[in-house]
């Protein structure tokens, strides 16, 4: 490299040395070990005691995706069960904007002062493009995150069917089994995933809003039918006409719906979220029809019948994995779709083609 500075017509000048760079990376920077996984026994038991950590990482393992992490979470879970069932289970949904995690957060201080504990479970949408989520309900929920009763789980949608899955159910279990007395499970809003916390949960409680047009168009039919409870939020202040006048129009369109399987006739209160207005009524609702359903049992015969609607979903979604992860079928289904798309077969001989030998081949 050339050095003009050190020619003799610029001897008078005086060439200072650059500033050293500083290295790349932290030099004090020591990269810990990860801690190894404890054993299913150490896990049980942690969990048993009501050890917060121990749950938490049994909770991350159910949610992996790594095979290895699946079969510890199974061996897990299967301990747990004999302990598990012991828990009120509450679905909570609504419209976006409901104010879902504002009222999880009065009822849960509610449900506390009486004793015993709570698990929410509150499912984050997750994008569709990225698969990313912002996991932000713990942060909207400022009183329970602090409360030594209090374990709240957020966990992303991944794109699962509305946002809910078999791992919601199993986290259940767990929780449960460390000694949760009431469980919340907040859904993404209306939409499909409600179906699936209906399989879930023992009272399904519906959040609506009053003065926002006409209150029975924001809500869905089939969500109205397997509503145990609808509340109208925000009852306060100039909002209270309306929220009353919200609550007459719920009450008259649930008359025209069929009986429920309970016999438990559903009711509509308000409330205020905000102001925790009305959330000791809100409670005493759940409270009777907890009492009501225990009482002509239906409670124990739902039970039952959600154990049964998921070993069948479970069955459903491990034969599809094992379908669609086939390196075999996923070759067959590009070349079929391939002739599909230049209409050289017809959709229906294609499926029946890649099934016949998915179950010659592969069963």
């Amino acid at each position: 490299m050339e050095h003009p500075e050190n020619e003799s017509q610029y001897i008078g000048l005086t060439v200072n040395e650059g500033v050293a760079q500083p290295p790349v990376t932290n030099p004090y920077f020591v990269r810990r070990k990860r801690k190894p996984l404890p054993s299913v026994d150490e896990m049980v038991s942690g969990i048993l005691a009501g050890d917060v950590t121990m749950l938490s990482r049994a909770v991350t393992l159910v949610e992996s995706l790594v095979p290895e992490h699946q079969q510890l979470a199974q061996e897990v879970i299967e301990k747990c069960l004999p302990h598990s069932g012991n828990s009120r289970r509450i679905g909570i949904t609504g419209v976006p904007g409901a104010g879902k995690s504002t009222s999880i957060d009065v009822f849960g201080l509610h449900v506390l002062r009486d004793g015993g504990k709570l698990a929410v479970l509150a499912i984050d949408p997750s994008s569709e493009r990225t698969r990313g989520s912002i996991l932000g309900d713990k942060t909207r929920m400022e009183k329970l995150s602090t409360h030594p009763g209090a374990f709240i789980r957020p966990s992303p949608s991944a794109g699962s069917l509305g946002g809910v899955a078999r791992k919601t159910r199993e986290t259940i279990v767990l929780c449960e089994a460390a000694g949760y007395n009431n469980i919340f499970v907040e859904t993404v809003g209306v939409g499909q995933s409600e179906t699936a916390v209906h399989s879930m949960v023992d009272f399904f409680l519906l959040i609506q809003l009053a003065g926002t047009g006409d209150e029975l168009q924001g809500i869905k039919r089939g969500i109205m039918e397997m509503a145990d409870g609808i509340v109208i939020n925000k009852a306060d202040g100039d909002n209270v006409d309306r929220a009353r006048l919200a609550q007459a129009q719920f009450k008259s369109a649930l008359r025209l719906f069929p009986p429920t399987a309970s016999g438990w006739s559903p009711e509509v209160l308000t409330y205020s979220g905000y102001f925790e207005l009305g959330i000791p009524e809100v409670w005493e609702m759940i409270d009777r029809y907890f009492e009501y359903v225990k009482g002509n049992g239906y409670f124990e015969r739902r039970r039952r019948e959600q154990a049964r609607y998921w070993m069948y979903e479970t069955i459903n979604e491990q034969l599809r994995n094992r379908f669609y992860n086939d390196p075999e079928i996923e070759s067959m289904l590009a070349d079929r779709e391939a002739a599909v798309l230049d209409n050289r077969q017809s959709s229906f001989i294609a499926a029946r083609d890649v099934l016949e030998y998915y179950f010659k081949n592969k069963l």
